[in-house]
C-alpha cells in the first residue's frame, strides 16, 4: 500500500489528519506491519518517491546582488550622468572624484547590509544523525535522512524526534515542544487518544513532531511526514517565502531620492536651455550642468545615514541589543506595536511554584531571580520563608514534592549556588523545597527511596516509597520535630509512600486529609474545599499537582500502583506557572507611555496566556482569541478583531503571519519578538524581528533583525529609545544637508541672473558636500536624546522626510545662506577681485557650519542647549574651518581647488555672514517658542496615543 503523507514536500496537502486516526488505522493507511515495519525494498521505493528526510534550502540574495543594489540607486544614476558629462568635457579629476564617491558609498552600504543567510542552516541542524527504526522485523540504526512515511521509529528520553509521526506506543512519554508550539511545559503524550474535532498543534497529544525533544519516558511512532512535509518543514517553507519588508527609513529615503533626482534633472535642463537661449558656449553650459547636478545631490547623505545607524547599533550593543540588520536601528524608533511571544520572552521559560496550598493554609510565592544560598528560581513574599519553616503541613508538602521526584540539585558552575536538573515541573518542586531549607540531597539521604510506581498517563500520578530512619535526628531539621511523632507515631511503620499527581485522581484514592497537623477523615466538606482551591488555581492558568502520603509497615518485593496508591492521606497542592520576568511589567508600561501597543501572540494555553497578559499589563480584560477562532475570520474580520483583542493563544506560524500582516495593513510598524522555531516566519515578516539571545533558537536568531543578549523585554524599550534618537538625528542632518545643498543650487541659479560667471566649480561643490557638510552631519548623529523622546507617540510610517516643517526650513535657510554668499561674492566680482569665487565659497562654508550648530534643536536656543553638550559638533566645526582655511591658503590645495588667498577683511566678512545665520535661526526659534508651537517630535494627537497603546 502506498504511503499517504500528511503534507507535500513544499507544504500542507490536506487529509488525512493523523490525530483523528487510531494507531491501527494510521498503520493500515501507511501500509506498515506493526511487528516488522517496512521492508527494505518498500523503504527504498518510498525514499525515491518522497525524497530524503531533510529540509530544502533555497538560496538567498547573493553577495553580488546585494552590491548591485547599492550601485543602482536613483541618486547614483544622476551622479553617473555627471561623471559622463565630466568625461565628455575632459574634466577627468571631477569624474574620478564623483565616481569614487559613488563606489565608497556602495561599499559602505554593502558592508553594513550583507549578512549570511543562516536561518535554513539552523533548521537543518535540528535533525538527528541516527535513529532506531524497525525494518524487516529487526531494529536498525539508520540516518534520519533515510526515514520515509510508514517507518516505525523508537523514541527514548533525550532523543530529538526525527520526523512527524502518529504514536503507536507511549510509556510515560513527555515531549518538549516549546520551540515549535510555544507551550512552555513538556507535553504528556498518549498513543490511545483519538480526536473527533479539530485540535491546535499543541493539543495533538497523540502525535509527535520533527525537531522536538523527548524529556521523559519512551515511545514508538509511525512516520507520517518527512522533510518539507513536516511541521518543521512547513515553517522552513514559510520562512523562505516571506519577503523582507522595506523599513520606514528606506521608504522615506527612496521617496527623497526620487524627489532630489527629478529636481536635479529639472534644474539642469532649465539652466542648460536658458543658457543656450542666451547664446552661451556649449561647453560652458555643460560644465554648469555638471556643477548643478553635483550641487543638487547630497553625496554624503547615504554615507552619513549609514554611519549614524552604525553608531546607533553600537550604542544599542552597549545596552545588550545586538543589531543584525542595520536599518533596524531606525525602524525601532518607528515601532507602534509589539507582537510578543509569551514563552521565554515575557516569561522566564521555566516552571516555578507560585502557590503552595494545604487543607488549612495557603501561601502565594513571588517569582524572582534567586533565593538564599541555593540560587533557586523563586523569591518568597516577605515573611513567607519563616512561615514555610513554621507550618508543619506546608513543610510536609514541600518535602513530599521533593521526594516523589526525579529531578536533582547540582552545583552551579560559578559556585556557591545550586540549580535543578530534570523535568521542568519536577525541577520547580525541588527548588521550592530548597527555598524552605529542604534540600533534595539531604532528603534523599535521610529518607532513601526503596521502591516506586512510575508515572503513567492513565493514572496521572507517580509514587515513591522511602525508608524512615529510626531516629528523628537523621531527618532534616524542618521535619525532625514531627515526622515520626505526629505523622507516623511512636513505634510506627518503617516506610512512607509519597504520591504526586493530578488532584482529582488523588482524591479518588484518598480517605484522609492532613489538616491542623493531624489526619482527619476526607469528608464532603474537605473535598469541596480542596476542589475549589484546585479550580481557582487552574483558572489562573496554573498547572496544579497534589501530594499524598501513606505509612507502610512493609513493602512488597515488586509493588504495583494499586498496592501503593490506596488509603492515602491528602496533604496539599502546588500551583505552578511559567512566571513573567520581573522587569516586563515596567517595560510594558513604558511602551504604553511611548504610544506603543503590546500584544501577546503565543502557542500556549489560553488561560495561561490570559493570566500572564494580565500580570504584565498587556491586557486589562478577559478577552482572547485562539487559532481556531482566527481560522473562522476573513482578512477584514481579522483586522477588526486584532484592533480589539490583545491576547492570541494556541496560534500556529500561519496565524502569526496573518496577524503581523493585518497590523501592517492597518499602517502599524510592527515588531515581533520570539525565541522559537515557530516564531521565525513572523520575525521575518515583521518590520523588525526581535529574537532572544539566551533562550532563542538559532533559527529565530537567524531570522531576526535584532537579538536581545540578555533576553530582557526591557532591553526592547531601551532599543526603541535609541531608535527614536537615531531617527531624530537623521532628520536633523538631512535637514542640514538639504539646506546646504539648496543654498548651493540657489547660488548656481542666481549668479547667472546677476551676470556673474559660474560661481562654484564642480570640485569645490564636492569639497563642501563631502568634508564641510559631512563632518558636522556626522556630529549631528551623536546628538544626545531629548527629554521627551519616550513620552511621545511613534512617527507615522506615512510621514515623509519633509514633514513637520522641514521643507520650509530647508527652503528658508537655503535662501538665507545663498543670499549671504552671493552678496559677498557679487561685491568682490563687481570690484574685479580675483579671489571673489574663493570668498563666495568660504562664506558659504562658514554659513553652513553656523547652521550646523543651530540645527541641533528646533525650538531651544543655542545658549540653552550649550555648545558643550555635543563636543563632537564643536570638533567637527573647528576641523572643518581648519580644512577650509587649508584650501584657501595652502598652495597645493589652491591648485587643486582653483582658489585664491583671502585677505583678513574678506575672511572677517565671511565670519560675519555666519553670525547673521545664527541670528536669523535664533530669531526663528524665539518666534516658534512665543507662538507656543508644539514640540517638533510630536507627530500624532493624544487620541492617537491612546489608540496606539490600546487604552
Amino acid at each position: 500500500m502506498a504511503a499517504e503523507q500528511g503534507h507535500g514536500r513544499t507544504g500542507r496537502a490536506g487529509p488525512p489528519e493523523w490525530y483523528r486516526c487510531t494507531a491501527a488505522d494510521a498503520l493500515a493507511r501507511l501500509g506498515t506491519d506493526p511487528a516488522t515495519g517496512l521492508g527494505a525494498d518498500e523503504a527504498a521505493r518510498r525514499l525515491a518517491e518522497h525524497g530524503p528526510n531533510e529540509l530544502e534550502e533555497r538560496g538567498g540574495r547573493s553577495r553580488g546582488r546585494i552590491l548591485l543594489a547599492q550601485l543602482t540607486g536613483v541618486l547614483s544614476f544622476v551622479l553617473y550622468g555627471a561623471v559622463g558629462l565630466s568625461l565628455a568635457l575632459g574634466e577627468w579629476l571631477d569624474a574620478a572624484v564623483i565616481l569614487l564617491i559613488v563606489v565608497l558609498n556602495a561599499l559602505l552600504g554593502y558592508t553594513q547590509e550583507a549578512r549570511a543567510e543562516e536561518s535554513m542552516s539552523a533548521l537543518r541542524r535540528l535533525a538527528v544523525p541516527t535513529v532506531r527504526v524497525r525494518r524487516d522485523g529487526a531494529l536498525q540504526e539508520r540516518s534520519a535522512v533515510d526515514l520515509v512515511p510508514g517507518d516505525l521509529v523508537l523514541l527514548e528520553t533525550g532523543n530529538v524526534v526525527p520526523a512527524d509521526g502518529r504514536l503507536v506506543l507511549a510509556e510515560s512519554l513527555r515531549v518538549q515542544e516549546a520551540a515549535l508550539t510555544g507551550e512552555s511545559e513538556a507535553v504528556e503524550k498518549d498513543a490511545g487518544l483519538v480526536f473527533e474535532t479539530e485540535r491546535a498543534l499543541a493539543d495533538r497529544r497523540n502525535l509527535v513532531f520533527s525537531g522536538t525533544l523527548v524529556t521523559y519516558g519512551r515511545g514508538e511512532l509511525v512516520v507520517t511526514a518527512t522533510g518539507m512535509g513536516t511541521e518543521l518543514g512547513r515553517i522552513a517553507d514559510l520562512l523562505q517565502t516571506v519577503d523582507d519588508e522595506l523599513t520606514p527609513l528606506q521608504r522615506r529615503l527612496d521617496r527623497l531620492g526620487r524627489v532630489l533626482a527629478l529636481g536635479a534633472i529639472a534644474v539642469v535642463v532649465v539652466v542648460f536651455l536658458a543658457g543656450m537661449a542666451r547664446g552661451e558656449d556649449l561647453e560652458e553650459n555643460l560644465l554648469t550642468a555638471v556643477s548643478l547636478a553635483v550641487a543638487a545631490i547630497p553625496e554624503a547623505m547615504t554615507a552619513v545615514v549609514t554611519i549614524a545607524l552604525s553608531l546607533g547599533a553600537k550604542r544599542m550593543l552597549e545596552r545588550r541589543a545586538l543589531i543584525r540588520r542595520l536599518l533596524a536601528v531606525e525602524t525601532l524608533g518607528s515601532v507602534s506595536l509589539i507582537c510578543s511571544d509569551k514563552t521565554g520572552t515575557l516569561t522566564q521559560n521555566r516552571m516555578t511554584v507560585t502557590v503552595v496550598d494545604v487543607a488549612d493554609h495557603r501561601i502565594d510565592l513571588l517569582p524572582g531571580p534567586g533565593g538564599p544560598g541555593y540560587g533557586v528560581d523563586l523569591t518568597l513574599a516577605p515573611g513567607a520563608a519563616a512561615e514555610l519553616r513554621l507550618h508543619r503541613t506546608l513543610a510536609l508538602l514541600l518535602a513530599g514534592g521533593a521526594l516523589c521526584n526525579d529531578a536533582t540539585l547540582v552545583p552551579r558552575a560559578s559556585g556557591g549556588t545550586w540549580r535543578a536538573v530534570g523535568d521542568p515541573t519536577e525541577a520547580a518542586l525541588v527548588l521550592a523545597a530548597a527555598e524552605a531549607g529542604l534540600v533534595e540531597g539531604d532528603l534523599d539521604r535521610a529518607l532513601p527511596r526503596v521502591a516506586e510506581a512510575p508515572f503513567d498517563s492513565d493514572r496521572k500520578r507517580m509514587t515513591t516509597v522511602h525508608d524512615v530512619p529510626e531516629s528523628a535526628d537523621a531527618l532534616p531539621a524542618t521535619l525532625a520535630r514531627y515526622w515520626r511523632e505526629e505523622l507516623i507515631g511512636d513505634g510506627g511503620p518503617e516506610y512512607v509512600a509519597v504520591t504526586k499527581g493530578a488532584v482529582e485522581g488523588l482524591l479518588d484514592v484518598s480517605d484522609r486529609v492532613w489538616a491542623h497537623e493531624r489526619a482527619e477523615p476526607l469528608d464532603a466538606a474537605w473535598r469541596g474545599r480542596i476542589t475549589a482551591a484546585h479550580d481557582a488555581l487552574a483558572a489562573r492558568g496554573m498547572r496544579v499537582l497534589g501530594v499524598c502520603v501513606r505509612a507502610l509497615d512493609r513493602v512488597p518485593p515488586h509493588p504495583t500502583p494499586a498496592e501503593l496508591e490506596q488509603h492515602l492521606t491528602y496533604v496539599g497542592m502546588f500551583g505552578l506557572v511559567d512566571p513573567p520576568r520581573p522587569e516586563v511589567r515596567d517595560a510594558v508600561l513604558t511602551c504604553r507611555s511611548a504610544g506603543i501597543r503590546p500584544v501577546m501572540i503565543t502557542g500556549d494555553h489560553p488561560l495561561t496566556a490570559r493570566h500572564i497578559a494580565a500580570q504584565v499589563g498587556i491586557a486589562d480584560d478577559e478577552r482572547f482569541l485562539t487559532g481556531v477562532d482566527l481560522d473562522a475570520l476573513d482578512d477584514e474580520g481579522l483586522r477588526s478583531a486584532a484592533e480589539e483583542v490583545s491576547v492570541f493563544a494556541r496560534v500556529s506560524p500561519e496565524h502569526k503571519l496573518r496577524l503581523v500582516a493585518a497590523y501592517q495593513a492597518d499602517g502599524r510598524v510592527v515588531a515581533m519578538t520570539g525565541d522559537g522555531v515557530n516564531d521565525a516566519p513572523a520575525l521575518t515578516k515583521a518590520d523588525i524581528g526581535v529574537a532572544m539571545g539566551i533562550t532563542g533558537t538559532d533559527v529565530s536568531k537567524g531570522a531576526a533583525d535584532m537579538v536581545l543578549l540578555d533576553d530582557d523585554f526591557a532591553t526592547i524599550v531601551a532599543a526603541v529609545e535609541e531608535g527614536r534618537v537615531v531617527y531624530d538625528n537623521i532628520r536633523k542632518f538631512i535637514a542640514y544637508l538639504l539646506s546646504c545643498n539648496s543654498s548651493e543650487v540657489a547660488v548656481m541659479l542666481l549668479a547667472p541672473f546677476l551676470g556673474m560667471p559660474l560661481p562654484l566649480l564642480a570640485l569645490q561643490i564636492l569639497w563642501m558636500n563631502l568634508v564641510t557638510d559631512g563632518l558636522p552631519a556626522l556630529a549631528l548623529s551623536v546628538e544626545p536624546a531629548g527629554s521627551t523622546v519616550m513620552r511621545r507617540p511613534p512617527t507615522r510610517p506615512s510621514e515623509g522626510v519633509f514633514a513637520r516643517g522641514m521643507g520650509a526650513f530647508v527652503v528658508g535657510m537655503g535662501l538665507v545662506l545663498s543670499v549671504l554668499a552671493i552678496g559677498v561674492g557679487y561685491e568682490l566680482w563687481r570690484l574685479d577681485d580675483p579671489a571673489w569665487r574663493t570668498a563666495l565659497l568660504t562664506t558659504l562654508v562658514f554659513c553652513q557650519l553656523a547652521l550646523a550648530l543651530e540645527v541641533r534643536t528646533e525650538r531651544r536656543s543655542l545658549r540653552q542647549v550649550g555648545l558643550g553638550s555635543n563636543r563632537a559638533m564643536l570638533g567637527a566645526v573647528a576641523l572643518s574651518v581648519l580644512l577650509q582655511l587649508g584650501v584657501v591658503y595652502l598652495p597645493p590645495l589652491q591648485h587643486l581647488f582653483d582658489t585664491q588667498a583671502l585677505g583678513a577683511r574678506d575672511l572677517m566678512v565671511a565670519a560675519g555672514a555666519a553670525l547673521v545665520v545664527v541670528a536669523v535661526a535664533e530669531a526663528a526659534k524665539a518666534l516658534r517658542r512665543r507662538a507656543g508651537a508644539p514640540s517638533p517630535p510630536s507627530t500624532t494627537t493624544e487620541s492617537e496615543v491612546r489608540a496606539s497603546s490600546g487604552r
